[in-house]
């Protein structure tokens, strides 16, 4: 077994609340931990949503409809050219996930080096055709899906030659941590032969290491300032302090892993002198 870098993966999603300075704070935590990537998630809200639903009550710091919530969330252009810059300026990759084709496309401006199809759109074949013409490397969460939706997705990214890794994942929001099963991601590697990796959603870091210590190739979890603050992932996200120690456990995971080979350490090897005499 060869030891492999955990590519770590601040989702910061829609737990910016629509403040730009939100987001940057995140990022500049991601930076700060040692993550690999940030990731955001982007919408066409009138694509994505019905004009019943968005005219629905729901209030928020926005208004007191779906619409306004849903709008107040996302970021155009302007941010994400922001959010560009900046991440460049941090050394710090980025990508997001789009919930529709309109929302790919406006991906497609800035030269992404990553794709990530989230779990909600894992059936949605238009969607999966078009960012796996792509051909960018495209982590793939397979949570609330089944086998054969599964070999439909992965069907798609093969026949078009694309690079994928899946990712296991419960969609629950927090998700309970007995009902992790991380050894689906054993499962995955061997029926799907390709990495997998974790995206969680649970409170604390036992799950994220444990799944590392199972294989998971990548880790992605939602970050957040305060779990308390407004938001429906804020609560099933992990304190940017947490996502410090998170990183740091990560690291020494995979060098508590080695490299499976049986090769005598030096002070393994003085030990052997003491106690064998030779």
């Amino acid at each position: 077994m060869n030891k492999e870098h955990v590519f770590i993966i601040s989702e910061i999603g829609i737990n910016h609340n629509g403040d730009l300075t939100i987001a940057k704070e995140l990022i500049d935590w991601a930076v700060l931990a040692g993550c690999d990537a940030v990731k955001f998630q982007k919408r066409t809200v009138n694509r994505v949503y019905t004009k019943e639903y968005l005219d629905g009550y729901r209030e928020s710091p926005w208004g007191t409809t779906q619409r306004e919530q849903k709008e107040g969330l996302e970021f155009g252009k302007e941010e994400y050219d922001e959010i560009n810059r900046y991440c460049e300026e941090k050394g710090i990759e980025w990508f997001a996930s789009a919930w529709d084709i309109d929302s790919q496309y406006f991906l497609k401006q800035y030269g992404l080096k990553y794709n990530k199809i989230a779990s909600a759109m894992l059936t949605n074949g238009e969607l999966l055709r078009e960012v796996a013409r792509e051909g960018k490397y495209t982590f793939i969460a397979t949570g609330m899906s089944t086998y054969a939706e599964i070999d439909y997705a992965v069907g798609i990214f093969n026949e078009y030659g694309c690079p994928f890794e899946l990712m296991h994942c419960n969609s629950t929001y927090p998700m309970p941590k007995e009902d992790a099963n991380l050894r689906l991601i054993p499962a995955l590697r061997e029926r799907y032969n390709c990495k997998v990796g974790y995206s969680g959603h649970e409170s604390g870091r036992i799950v994220s290491t444990s799944a590392v210590a199972l294989g998971a190739t990548s880790i992605e979890r939602h970050i957040t300032l305060d779990n308390t603050m407004y938001g429906s992932d804020q609560a099933a996200s992990l304190n940017v302090r947490d996502l410090v120690r998170l990183v740091e456990d990560i690291r020494l995971i995979e060098k508590i892993l080695g490299d499976g080979e049986k090769v005598l350490s030096i002070k393994e090897q003085e030990t052997r002198k003491k106690l064998r005499g030779c």
